[in-house]
């Protein structure tokens, strides 16, 4: 039986393009939220998550016919002192609101953490609740995950590179829904924030979540440098219409890949991607090479020419490999990415 996982562009279907990890003014971006979006519309984008450090503020205000924004923040948790290596370790991730109507955040202190005094007057929070003391222990970060998870927040686990975690820290993490195998900030800083080995090293060790391309910006470049950390790690959503739910039950379904280009040039595109008995068929923009990685050391790559290019590649899918993931790369190096699938629910 033929299943589409991901459907190809029509009058039913269209692609939404968004960056999910954002920061301005609330916390220590350079943009207001309304630069940001009319910035972000002009680069071809109708989706922004506002993920401002420790400030859950809603931006629905934001939202119409064109643009959806997406309302969210990130929470960190730091080593306190260096650590044996002489240097300390931090935990980021981000949570964005499945329910636009979402008022309340989690984790939440009354006089920590939160970046400035008007700030804390825009965040809501549950008065009940007693102050939320975070620790960089996986026992807190994981409740941290949970707790999100729990509120419908979409969790994703961001920068492990920038953050000096390795295998031992995120291995440790559980239950989140996605991890940043891009952030185009930290590459733009020269940090080598290309996490495919991240990922795998997850779902190998257990954990079924996306991977998503990412910003990360904060917008602090002088207008005539020829740097910016924006427009150059997204994610595209395939959905029906664009609409705040909508929107987030894509996210929550894994109705997207993701791709990486700059503010000049875009990234690659997946045009579709089936699965029908046993081969998993995609289709793509013009490309250097399609490569194919599973759960065990078995891997595949369409290459083109030299002086060519591929558009589609078809890779056999044996139950053992657990699942698999493709990656498409253009003439120029960047990258397209999609999610992990899992040959036990496509065998279903």
């Amino acid at each position: 039986m033929k299943k589409i996982l991901l459907p190809e562009k029509s009058e039913n279907v269209n692609y939404y393009r968004a960056n999910l990890h954002c920061h301005t003014k609330i916390s220590d971006g350079a943009k207001t939220p309304e630069q940001i979006k009319k910035d972000y519309m002009a680069h071809g984008y109708s989706v922004v998550a506002f993920t401002d450090h420790d400030a859950f503020v809603p931006h629905n205000d934001l939202t119409d016919e064109n643009f959806v924004a997406l309302n969210g923040f990130e929470l960190d948790a730091s080593e306190e002192k260096a650590n044996e290596m002489h240097f300390n370790r931090v935990l980021h991730i981000c949570l964005v609101a499945l329910d636009p109507d979402r008022e309340l955040d989690v984790c939440h202190h009354r006089s920590k953490y939160i970046w400035s005094e008007e700030a804390r007057r825009m965040v809501k929070h549950d008065e009940s609740l007693p102050d939320y003391e975070r620790s960089y222990t996986p026992e807190c970060i994981n409740d941290m995950i949970k707790k999100g998870k729990d509120a419908d927040f979409f969790v994703t686990y961001n920068h492990p590179v920038w953050s000096v975690e390795s295998y031992p820290q995120y291995m440790s993490y559980k239950g989140m829904d996605a991890m940043e195998i891009l952030n185009y900030g930290c590459v733009i800083e020269g940090f080598d924030e290309d996490n495919g080995h991240c990922y795998d090293d997850m779902l190998r060790g257990g954990e079924r979540i996306y991977c998503i391309a990412t910003d990360d910006n904060h917008n602090g470049y002088p207008d005539d440098s020829p740097y910016t950390d924006s427009y150059g790690g997204y994610v595209m959503i395939a959905a029906d219409k664009l609409e705040y739910r909508t929107i987030a039950k894509a996210l929550k379904n894994g109705d997207f890949y993701s791709s990486s280009g700059t503010f000049y040039h875009d990234g690659p595109e997946v045009l579709s991607l089936e699965y029908e008995d046993g081969v998993v068929t995609i289709k793509t923009s013009p490309a250097r090479h399609i490569s194919y990685m599973t759960q065990r050391r078995r891997c595949c790559c369409v290459e083109a020419e030299p002086d060519g290019f591929v558009t589609e590649a078809k890779f056999k899918v044996p139950h053992d490999d657990g699942w698999f993931r493709i990656t498409v790369t253009d003439h120029a190096g960047f990258k397209a990415y999609t999610n992990a699938y899992f040959t036990d629910e496509l065998e279903k």
